[in-house]
């Protein structure tokens, strides 16, 4: 080997070294309880970049044992995974990042036009799979980020609440019969990036990725807003990404992902209450690191996951692209006491 060739290969060395000591955490809160990921879907398509973002379950109205997961490739469309991770249909859709379902309608934020915010809307045909696309819908100015839709009875309007990467939050109704259209009801302006967003009702919380979670009560056009659980290094180590809600034995928990130690922190709701943090620890399916979205349902999907599902993104499934690992969320339950 030539002297140049071993400058350059030292420093291909030294760059792949500094690499994976920045994926370890340099600030670690309250330990958590470790679960196992009882599950994992194939890779999404674009490998070598950070490219899966977003889960979404949807739930056969027909059969409430039967589920199947929506994803983000934030650099190419959307993947439809059965829930043995199985990759049955993608639709092409260029830059989506986080996606929601409501019935059988898909709607994604669009980041294809980084000065016009559009959301992507689709229809799930479950029975072929296949992924439809039904147009775009205009949203304001601004790149769009986050996205999170509100949980209503079949046929009701869709309310859909798309964030800015400013952390701008619209929230409005989407039409999605004829030519997709977005109106915003309201509007409200968190200091900084956020992207990460679930509905309580008609309560929206938002992750401002650096300060911790924000729960917004519509107030006319605006909203009454107030940081509810901070970045604090204990519960939640910034950035606060994915938001998801689930019920249990009649309560309902808000799971945040902190991605700054692979870590998820849990709140008892409505009093954003801290009862404890887990992480999905390295086992037959690896363990989860740097999360963006997360998702959790409750329902019995069958033997393996009887008592409902959590859904976490990975951010490092080497040697393969990015992936989302599938948890049950009984034994996470169990783990925390719940």
């Amino acid at each position: 080997m030539n002297r140049t060739s071993g400058l350059l290969a030292a420093a291909a060395l030294a760059a792949t070294l500094a690499g994976c000591a920045a994926r370890e955490p340099v600030i670690f809160g309250l330990p958590p309880v470790q679960v196992a990921a009882t599950g994992e879907t194939a890779p999404v398509g674009t490998g070598r970049a950070d490219a899966a973002d977003d889960p979404a379950v949807w739930v056969d109205p027909a059969n409430p044992n039967r589920a199947l997961i929506v994803a983000t490739d934030k650099k190419a469309g959307l993947h439809i995974y059965d829930l043995t991770g199985k990759d049955i249909a993608f639709a092409q859709a260029g830059l989506v990042n986080n996606v929601d379902v409501a019935g059988n309608i898909i709607v994604a934020s669009d980041r294809n036009d980084g000065v016009n915010a559009h959301l992507a809307i689709f229809r799930l045909d479950a029975d072929k799979p296949a992924i439809v696309a039904l147009g775009r819908a205009a949203a304001g100015t601004g790149e769009a980020y986050g996205l999170c839709l509100k949980k209503t009875a079949p046929g009701a309007p869709i309310t859909a609440a798309l964030i800015v990467k400013d952390g701008t939050v619209r929230v409005g109704t989407l039409t999605v019969d004829g030519a997709p259209t977005f109106a915003a009801q309201w509007e409200y302006k968190i200091p900084t990036q956020s992207e990460g967003c679930v509905f309580d009702g008609d309560t929206l919380y938002v992750g401002e990725e650096d300060a911790g979670i924000w729960q917004l009560v519509p107030n006319g056009k605006t909203a009454t807003a107030r940081l509810v659980a901070p970045v604090d290094n204990q519960r939640l180590v910034a950035d606060v990404e994915g938001l998801a809600t689930i019920d249990h034995k009649g309560q309902r928990y808000l799971l945040a992902s902190s991605q700054g130690d692979n870590s998820y922190a849990v709140f008892r709701l409505p009093g954003v209450d801290y009862v404890g943090r887990f992480a999905v620890a390295a086992g037959a399916f690896g363990a989860t690191s740097e999360t963006d979205g997360i998702e959790a349902v409750a329902g019995n999907f069958g033997p393996a996951f009887p008592d409902g599902l959590f859904l976490a993104q990975d951010g490092d499934n080497a040697p393969k692209a990015q992936n989302f690992k599938l948890v049950r969320w009984d034994h996470i339950a169990a783990s925390l006491g719940l």
